[in-house]
């Protein structure tokens, strides 16, 4: 029996953020079995996809680029995903879009959301006390307008019970890879993502793209701060350490801290340590010992649990796949 998956979308919605998902569950409902003689028949079952909108009738992406949506329906469904972009602003405060949401979340199996997406979720109350994750570069304005969701703004994406949230943009596959694995198993999502010429587990977190944005904004006034904490990574860099080098209380610190980047002082320096340990990791054959040491971990035990929490493998696993990359190029 094939499952509807519906993908919500709005003016000034993010192309790939629907996009992206609506290919990979075309991908596993035509990625050929074990049993190639059962291909057609998979093909025509595993998933209905389908694009909703408030109105139905072309709507327009952030891009240009138009989606022909069907409108809001009553219909049984398996899947709701909501896709991100601009327009989330506007689909946040739309109280009939809302409305759809929660009343959908109540038919479907389990909600998602793609990017900024996890907006229109928590709008919709559908975040309440739940784990969440959205854009690195929205997170600490998620943290802050929706403080009753427990956000986590490393994660590529977070399942919370029934309800899926997932990073930028690209990161939509990554949670529609994951939904087809709980679905038709890992074998499935493995073949989709052969066939789309992604990672079926995307190794690491989101903090390996943003590179800790904060740094590199001139205008934020944490910047001097980091600047000279990623300059003494082998130094003792506790909270009270760096608010005092920024001339503020430790609590103060904290908070504020918080507030602009979404993210405890604490964890933005194991960013930093993990950005220049992954660096010398990958780049150099140094022992594993004296990088830990280099990068403020301590020892190598230490470092090893922190990358498999930000990168899902330890740092030897990441130097053969840098050496295999190497000279497959």
């Amino acid at each position: 029996m094939s499952r509807t998956i519906e993908f919500l979308i709005f003016p000034d919605f993010q192309l790939l953020d629907a996009a992206g998902p609506l290919t990979a569950f075309e991908a596993a409902g035509r990625a050929p079995p074990a049993d190639e003689t059962s291909f057609r028949n998979r093909a025509d079952s595993a998933y209905r996809l389908r694009v909703v909108a408030r109105h139905a009738g072309p709507v327009t992406s952030s891009s240009g680029v138009q989606l022909v949506a069907e409108g809001f329906t009553g219909d049984p469904i398996d899947t709701l995903i909501v896709a991100g972009g601009w327009g989330t602003r506007e689909a946040s405060a739309c109280a009939e879009t809302l409305a759809y949401v929660r009343d959908t979340a109540r038919r479907a199996r389990r909600v998602a959301s793609v990017c900024s997406g996890a907006f229109v979720l928590a709008a919709a109350g559908l975040l309440d006390g739940k784990r969440a994750t959205t854009h690195w570069a929205r997170a600490a304005e998620f943290t802050r307008a929706y403080p009753q969701v427990r956000v986590e703004p490393d994660r590529i994406f977070v399942r919370d019970g029934t309800v899926w949230t997932s990073a930028g943009i690209t990161a939509g596959i990554d949670l529609a890879l994951a939904l087809i694995a709980e679905d038709l198993g890992e074998a499935a999502a493995k073949r989709a993502a052969q066939q789309l010429v992604v990672y079926h587990r995307r190794p690491g977190g989101q903090s390996q793209f943003s590179a800790l944005l904060e740094t590199d904004h001139p205008e934020s006034r944490f910047s001097p701060v980091l600047a000279w904490a990623r300059e003494r990574l082998d130094e003792r860099l506790s909270v009270e350490h760096l608010a005092d080098r920024a001339a503020m209380s430790s609590r103060h610190f904290a908070r504020a801290f918080v507030a602009e980047t979404g993210m405890t002082p604490a964890k933005a320096i194991e960013r930093l340590r993990l950005e220049a340990a992954r660096e010398r990791v990958e780049g150099s054959a140094e022992p594993i010992e004296g990088i830990a040491a280099y990068a403020g971990f301590r020892d190598p035990e230490r470092m090893r649990r922190a990358f498999l929490r930000a990168f899902g493998q330890p740092p030897q696993a990441m130097r053969r796949h840098a050496r295999l990359g190497e000279m497959a190029g």
